[in-house]
């Protein structure tokens, strides 16, 4: 069996006098070949540099932020690296796996489903908590204490979720858009329910809404918004976050954008706000 170490290198591009490349490995976790990319900024060929995790949204794979977000110039400002998954399993050959955008390939969410038949395969949590890590670790020159994590809608609820059962693992988290509250709304539900089963306590382990309020770390949140996202009312909701936030004094700056959407032109406007934020954390 191929170590999930052992990395393929499949595109390399010279980029803000840094590389953009994808890699292949064969992931244990997830029993399938997974697809990631690594942005490695100019300061990373000489020195070990802080490492950012990006995790995308649905129907996304490794493709769209590296080639929309525009987080190249300004991670080879900071000096930052950046990794960029997948967002599932890909061609496991489940019954549904492919029938919808918002469940199976392509939505992930970042969890360890315990149901049949995609307890198997989607632990996806573990891979971007565990796995992962540890194939960059051996791969690339990172300073490993020195972590952020950051993404967009269902990888922004993952980012937040991650930080937030990770107390002290990293130092700075962001995201744009993200699910706050999966465990109260219908994307959330939907996935939620199937990968896990219909016990609550089993859905609130992984929503941010929840964990924030026990989260024996106070490391501030930011978090971008568009108010003409037209998931706003329905699947976003970061009122909720917001309230829980409050509720406890959590740190929390949410900005609400007028006129932005859903969209990679609504996530590359505030890529620069959001890197700096990062560096600010983890280049001192």
């Amino acid at each position: 069996m191929t170590s999930p170490h052992t990395l393929t290198q499949t595109s390399r591009q010279r980029s803000f006098g840094g590389w953009q490349a994808v890699y292949q490995h064969h992931s244990d976790v997830l029993a399938c070949d997974m697809n990631f990319a690594v942005y490695l900024p100019p300061q990373a060929e000489t020195q070990p540099c802080p490492v950012v995790y990006w995790l995308s949204g649905l129907t996304c794979t490794e493709q769209n932020f590296i080639t929309k977000a525009g987080a190249q110039q300004y991670a080879a400002q900071h000096g930052l690296i950046i990794i960029a998954p997948d967002t599932s399993p890909r061609g496991c050959g489940l019954p549904g796996e492919d029938d919808s955008y918002d469940f199976g390939s392509g939505a992930g969410f970042y969890l360890n489903a315990t149901q049949e038949p995609w307890a198997q395969h989607y632990r996806m949590y573990d891979y971007v908590v565990q796995e992962l890590p540890e194939a960059i670790a051996a791969n690339c020159p990172i300073r490993e204490t020195h972590q952020g994590i950051m993404g967009h809608s269902m990888g922004g609820y993952g980012a937040l979720m991650i930080a937030l059962r990770n107390p002290g693992r990293f130092k700075s988290v962001s995201a744009f858009a993200p699910i706050v509250a999966p465990s109260q709304v219908p994307w959330g539900k939907k996935a939620f329910s199937n990968y896990l089963g219909n016990t609550l306590s089993d859905w609130l382990a992984y929503d941010p809404t929840h964990l924030v309020k026990t989260a024996p770390e106070r490391l501030p949140i930011l978090i971008d918004q568009g108010d003409a996202d037209s998931f706003l009312k329905e699947q976003l909701q970061p009122d909720l976050l917001a309230a829980a936030c409050q509720a406890v004094n959590h740190p929390l700056t949410l900005r609400m954008q007028p006129g932005y959407d859903h969209s990679y032109y609504f996530i590359a406007s505030f890529m620069g706000d959001h890197l700096a934020h990062h560096a600010a954390a983890l280049t001192q």
